[in-house]
């Protein structure tokens, strides 16, 4: 039996979790239809976590308290940026943009890695700023410079992932990843669920197809992607999560223009294939190493 290649096995499922990330946006967009925004998200994370928990319970024995506070600050941090995610969702014209303005977290890191923790970036970081920058101008640019709809709150919502992504990177270090995703998960899930309840009316009732699409974004779009995501991780350097932070906001775009019929006007096409670019140029390195030792590997 010929030998499977464990990047390229990696890389598939990755570019798999991908696919499931850009379809989580059409899930999520289709429930809100009938559930208010951090109802859904409360619902959708809590489940999320507790089918993670129950899947990964034996490595919950090695958690010490010093783990459990850096996982919950790490959850804490989660919350922050999805709650600002799914407003931005709920009040977004365009799944497509917002996915582009989602990616921005990839840019921010190495600089929020810089002034958290000393971190020398590559070249590559710092070229692919500006050219980030100028793609988010072009987003907000309509004969005057103004944010349309939900925009803003996909922005605050990347550089809070940018920080999350930043935080959990230390963390990850030092316990295992499934434990800290399901610890995330079901921190999420609590906050945004105490947050509805203050600040959401809860509906009255709500149609049997609102909850299928509620059950399809927690069991496909969260606890399926997350367990691949983990799953092709093991198999292969942590650069080939590369490929998810790419290729995401391009699924989502052909995503939403099917599911949607949703279309980009030429600048915003402009602004979203720039922010494409530096997304690139920010990854370049990891890239390039992946596809050599994948050469190396054949």
């Amino acid at each position: 039996m010929v030998p499977v290649n464990p990047f390229l096995k990696a890389d598939v499922i990755l570019v798999f979790v991908a696919l499931l990330a850009a379809f989580g946006w059409i899930f999520s967009k289709e429930a809100l239809v009938g559930l208010p925004p951090l109802l859904f998200i409360g619902m959708r994370f809590f489940a999320a976590g507790v089918v993670l928990v129950l899947s990964g319970r034996t490595r919950f024995s090695s958690l010490t308290a010093s783990h459990a506070r850096s996982a919950l600050l790490s959850g804490l941090l989660f919350s922050c940026a999805i709650s600002l995610w799914i407003l931005g969702l709920k009040y977004s014209e365009h799944l497509g943009v917002g996915a582009f303005l989602t990616s921005l977290a990839v840019v921010l890191v190495p600089m929020i890695s810089r002034i958290l923790y000393g971190e020398q970036s590559s070249l590559s970081n710092w070229l692919a700023l500006p050219v980030a920058f100028t793609g988010l101008a072009l987003l907000a640019l309509k004969g005057d410079l103004h944010w349309e709809g939900g925009q803003l709150f996909f922005v605050i919502a990347a550089l809070f992932f940018a920080l999350l992504f930043t935080y959990t990177s230390q963390v990850v270090q030092r316990m295992s990843a499934i434990t800290l995703t399901a610890i995330q998960l079901l921190s999420v899930g609590v906050v945004t669920l105490l947050l509805s309840l203050v600040l959401e009316t809860w509906p009255q009732q709500v149609e049997t197809s609102i909850w299928a699409w509620l059950l399809t974004s927690t069991l496909i779009a969260t606890s399926m992607r997350f367990f691949l995501q983990i799953y092709a991780q093991s198999l292969a350097p942590a650069s080939h999560t590369a490929v998810i932070l790419i290729i995401e906001p391009v699924l989502t775009s052909v995503a939403a223009a099917i599911w949607f019929g949703e279309r980009m006007t030429a600048l915003q096409g402009a602004g979203c294939g720039l922010i494409f670019t530096a997304l690139v140029i920010a990854r370049w390195p990891f890239i390039r190493k992946m596809l050599w030792k994948r050469q190396h590997f054949t």
